[in-house]
């Protein structure tokens, strides 16, 4: 995670193994869009990221409010 100006991280470290955990899920295809999992299998890269990031500010991760 490139680091800002001033040395404080946009996003925390849970918050990157959660992205992760979701771009490896993307890849065995089991990561699925929509409420509980009921949508398609996602198939999108940007996808993917915004679910990881979503499922990290679930869990209360430092990750910036959505704009």
């Amino acid at each position: 995670m490139p680091a800002k100006k001033n040395g404080r991280r946009k996003y925390g470290e849970a918050a990157g193994k959660t992205v992760e955990s979701a771009m490896r899920r993307r890849k065995r295809g089991t990561l699925k869009s929509g409420k509980g999992g009921k949508g398609g299998s996602v198939k999108s890269r940007k996808q993917a990221i915004a679910i990881g990031l979503s499922e990290a500010r679930k869990k209360g991760a430092k990750v910036p409010k959505k704009k």
